[in-house]
């Protein structure tokens, strides 16, 4: 029993040797961020209209100097969504809407600053009045 609790004694020193900075860091891949910024952007955006494709991101992430207060290296996530909107919509209120909530979203799930998101519409989709035919009229 000596020995085991010389062993939590010894573990215990090297911790107060070895600042939180210093252990290590966690490095999220650009991967999973470009996933939770899609997911944010689908989650403003709301539901899709017929024949649209889903949002969909590109991320680009830069490491900062500085360490971050658990001891990881803070990044900077670059973001740029690509998207299909319903049509007619105040295009400019829904990338403004799109643009800050996968700014929070990121920022709060990640830990990242997101000093920049790019919403790029890709396709506007006419969604039909009411009392309007569907399909082609002559």
């Amino acid at each position: 029993m000596t020995a085991v609790s010389e062993g939590a004694e010894a573990v215990a020193a090297r911790r107060a040797v070895v600042p939180p900075a210093d252990r290590g860091a966690t490095r999220i891949a650009d991967r999973v961020v470009a996933k939770i910024a899609a997911q944010a952007a689908r989650e403003a955006v709301g539901p899709a209209a017929p024949g649209a494709n889903q949002p969909h991101a590109t991320v680009v992430v830069h490491a900062h100097g500085a360490p971050g207060a658990s001891g990881g290296t803070v990044g900077a996530a670059h973001i740029r969504v690509h998207l299909e909107l319903d049509y007619p919509t105040d295009i400019g209120a829904r990338c403004r809407q799109v643009r800050r909530h996968v700014a929070e979203r990121v920022g709060a799930l990640v830990g990242m600053d997101v000093p920049e998101v790019a919403v790029q519409v890709e396709r506007l989709h006419r969604t039909a009045a009411h009392g309007e035919a569907h399909g082609r009229t002559r």
